[in-house]
């Protein structure tokens, strides 16, 4: 891509998505893949007994359980990503808190993402939780089909 068509481009790149005080690839790449739809590829950055604690769900546990969950649950969301601080915990995994806005057709929530990687860099775990009141949170449920 030349210096003039990352000029125009609205969105930066999949392999060039940014978050201010994150440098973590694996983490840049969650939040690339997700966006895009590409649950698969999302998954495959946890390891095999990663756990993603979603919101209103109990820990789904490895790669394969994660995709179906995101194929799912998680389709047209756009998170949104503004800053994060990177933390290496005494057993040198390295714990890492991504604030900004997930979107669906039907809402806008604030959300924080808590995530912890091994000294790979795959996902060991990883909870979002939605920073909305509780009437807020009532109004996240999608409409009736």
């Amino acid at each position: 891509m030349t210096a003039a068509e990352k000029i125009a481009s609205p969105t930066p790149p999949r392999d060039e998505f940014q978050i201010e005080g994150i440098t973590e690839p694996s983490i840049l790449r969650y939040f690339a893949t997700l966006n895009t739809g590409e649950f698969t590829a999302t998954a495959a950055l946890f390891a095999q007994d990663g756990i993603m604690y979603a919101p209103f769900e109990s820990g789904i546990v490895g790669p394969e359980a994660i995709a179906t969950y995101l194929q799912q649950e998680a389709q047209n969301i756009q998170a949104d990503p503004h800053q994060g601080i990177t933390k290496t915990l005494d057993n040198q995994h390295l714990q890492v808190q991504v604030t900004g806005k997930a979107q669906t057709a039907w809402c806008s929530v604030n959300v924080m993402w808590y995530f912890v990687l091994n000294q790979t860099g795959q996902i060991v775990e990883t909870t979002i939780k939605l920073l909305a009141s509780p009437q807020e949170l009532l109004t996240l449920r999608p409409p009736a089909k």
